[in-house]
């Protein structure tokens, strides 16, 4: 069994924002396959279903983002599923709009979220598909006001495009494991400008 966390801060106000982009995914995954995601006794909308033939656990902690670990450390130990087994999506700042990444066993680089789920799992030994959100254009932008920012013009396209190729790379770990999933979505170019 897998588990798969979205990252982002639960709320109508923080829809469609760049530190969502993970609840954005499984949402978009939930319509394309047809579940749906409950309350549970974990803060989070979860749900357990069977994807690419595969049992799976969703999860959108319900914490907000900067303690997403409560939720993903206490969802883990419930169903005995292993760091390896755990595969996070995330914003990442330092990545182009519309660039994705897969990481394995790394550090947070600052990501105030992988640093919950690190301290929670006891482990970085999992996967992080980290989506590209850019950076502020001004320097006078604060980052926080950035991230909490909605997608500008055609970026949310470009995001909502990319969703069907994190899947494709989401199955390929699934089925084929770590090495094969990063050579696929670290590939992949950039569309947005």
């Amino acid at each position: 069994m897998h588990l798969i966390v979205g990252l982002g801060n639960p709320g109508e106000k923080y829809k469609k924002t760049r530190h969502n982009v993970g609840f954005s995914f499984l949402d978009q995954l939930a319509e394309k396959h047809s579940f749906s995601f409950s309350d549970s006794k974990w803060k989070a909308k979860t749900c357990k279903t069977i994807l690419w033939g595969e049992p799976v656990v969703l999860a959108k902690p319900e914490t907000f983002m900067n303690l997403s670990g409560e939720s993903v450390g206490r969802i883990a130990s419930y169903f005995k599923i292993a760091a390896e087994k755990i595969v996070v999506v995330h914003d990442e700042l330092d990545l182009p709009t519309g660039r994705v990444k897969m990481v394995v066993d790394r550090g947070p680089g600052g990501h105030k979220g992988i640093v919950s789920i690190i301290s929670h799992l006891n482990s970085k030994n999992f996967a992080r598909i980290r989506i590209g959100v850019g950076r502020p254009k001004s320097e006078m932008m604060e980052v926080s006001s950035f991230v909490l920012g909605k997608f500008e013009g055609a970026e949310l396209q470009d995001i909502e495009k990319m969703y069907n190729d994190i899947e494709h790379g989401m199955e390929l770990y699934v089925h084929q494991g770590r090495a094969v999933a990063m050579n696929f979505l670290n590939t992949i170019k950039v569309s947005a400008p």
